[in-house]
């Protein structure tokens, strides 16, 4: 567990900025897994934007693991913080640390997810990704622009509710879409580089070669699936369509070794987050209580206007319409 200021420079703030309360904030921030990038730029972002309100940070990482990440809450918890940021493991320990920050009093923001509609309990609010609309504009972005395409799916772990999601959009493109695109296989590289390239290789050698389009759930993956590929001799016969929009992702459209990412700005999600309980703890009404992140699809035709990079926080809070008060 450290307890962080967030500012440039690492240093403890001092004031709060001209204009603002005196009053001193403590949030927390309970990650997923900060070996993982997704999460932590959106960390970074969140910490980016408690730097510009004085606001101090205790950050923990539960390491994907569901018993670690409800121990370090109740940690956090304890030391009586002003709000929490909660990337939950799984939509079951989100419940639970909702209940559990409900107890004590603490508002909580939840980010990456949206909790189950019957989830018991109070959230201040929810920003994530709807990775079923990201999955459909993948399908569909191959059908426009390849048609007649064999696609394989290079998929997330199950279990956490995400590739869930995605399967869910993926499906459906399917239904609208099928007479263009056929998907030829699902593979699971588990958000994760090796891991893909694993799958993928296996699938090729199993005599299963006749595609012309990869999806890949992440931008690790589509650096596995593009390795697997190019072992293959196939990279330059296939196409790959990612998400997510990582800085990998800008370096391999500009590349060509990726041609298509639907890119879902992370910082937004951090922002965001950290919006709500800046928000709340100063009486401002929170007006979207359930905020997904918009699906931007980049190109090398459009790279260079429309895509918000990951570690880009003013262009991320320009998009959102900064933080009041």
């Amino acid at each position: 567990m450290t307890l962080v200021a967030c500012n440039n420079q690492g240093e403890p703030q001092q004031e709060a900025p001209s204009g603002e309360s005196d009053k001193k904030f403590t949030f927390g921030y309970i990650a997923w897994n900060l070996k993982d990038e997704w999460n932590t730029y959106g960390m970074e972002a969140f910490c980016w934007a408690a730097d510009q309100k004085g606001v101090e940070v205790i950050t923990v990482d539960g390491n994907n693991d569901p018993a670690t990440q409800v121990s370090l809450a109740e940690d956090v918890i304890n030391k009586g913080v002003d709000g929490i940021s909660l990337f939950p493991c799984t939509p079951e320990v989100g419940a639970t640390i909702v209940r559990m920050c409900n107890e004590a009093n603490i508002p909580i923001s939840i980010e990456n997810i949206f909790l189950p509609e019957d989830t018991e309990g109070e959230v201040v609010g929810q920003v994530a990704c709807l990775y079923a609309d990201i999955g459909y504009a993948a399908i569909k972005y191959a059908a426009e622009k390849y048609p007649g395409c064999k696609l394989l799916y290079c998929a997330g772990a199950k279990g956490m509710g995400v590739y869930e999601e995605y399967q869910k959009g993926v499906d459906k493109a399917i239904e609208d879409f099928g007479d263009k695109v056929t998907i030829v296989g699902i593979v699971h590289g588990d958000w994760e580089t090796e891991k893909s390239m694993q799958v993928t290789q296996d699938f090729i050698t199993s005599g299963q070669s006749d595609f012309q389009v990869v999806f890949a759930n992440n931008d690790l993956q589509a650096r596995g699936v593009y390795n697997a590929l190019k072992e293959a001799g196939m990279e330059n016969d296939v196409k790959i369509i990612s998400t997510g929009g990582a800085p990998v992702a800008f370096e391999m459209i500009k590349e060509g070794t990726q041609h298509a990412n639907m890119t879902a700005p992370v910082n937004i999600q951090g922002l965001v987050t950290f919006r709500n309980l800046w928000q709340y703890v100063n009486g401002v009404e929170i007006e979207e209580k359930k905020l997904p992140l918009p699906v931007i699809p980049v190109d090398i035709d459009n790279i260079d206007t429309e895509a918000i990079h990951w570690q880009d926080n003013e262009a991320a809070l320009k998009f959102i319409g900064g933080i009041e008060p």
